[in-house]
């Protein structure tokens, strides 16, 4: 997702982005450094906080923070909603798409990452790009990932 925005800028430059389940904040950095208007991330783990300010102040670049599951609350004024690998549970996936689907109805560019995780939603997607990318084999099940960049679409009317 990191790569597709530092590629694609004119996709978050001057909007405000969601960064969604942003981990390490590399998404919402990517989205900075491509010349978004405003960027924040929100993440349910507590450790990520800690670890996108660092990133962010290393790479020079302001991002907000939201903590807790943001799925169904009321959201700042954003744009672009990003969010990356939220497809590896079933439930989560569902649920996940539901709310990103109603957020493309309210006009919102809604990007999501996924490294091929079983729970990817076959319908509500529109495929954007594909790209090659290391993993830890301790981690998954190989040492290079084909991850894929979805629009999300709104439900069908």
């Amino acid at each position: 997702m990191a790569r597709h925005v530092l590629d694609h800028p004119e996709l978050v430059r001057g909007r405000r982005v969601l960064d969604f389940a942003s981990g390490s904040g590399l998404v919402a950095i990517a989205a900075a450094r491509a010349g978004a208007a405003r960027v924040e991330a929100c993440d349910l783990d507590p450790f990520a906080r800690a670890a996108l300010d660092l990133n962010a102040a290393l790479n020079g670049v302001e991002i907000s923070w939201r903590a807790g599951d943001l799925i169904g609350a009321p959201l700042p004024e954003v744009e672009v909603l990003l969010a990356g690998d939220v497809f590896y549970e079933r439930a989560l996936s569902e649920t996940a798409l539901r709310w990103m689907s109603a957020l493309a109805a309210r006009g919102v560019l809604v990007l999501a990452g996924d490294p091929g995780r079983l729970y990817t939603p076959r319908s509500g997607l529109r495929e954007r790009a594909s790209y090659a990318v290391p993993a830890s084999p301790e981690i998954e099940a190989a040492s290079l990932l084909e991850a894929t960049v979805y629009e999300v679409l709104p439900p069908p009317a």
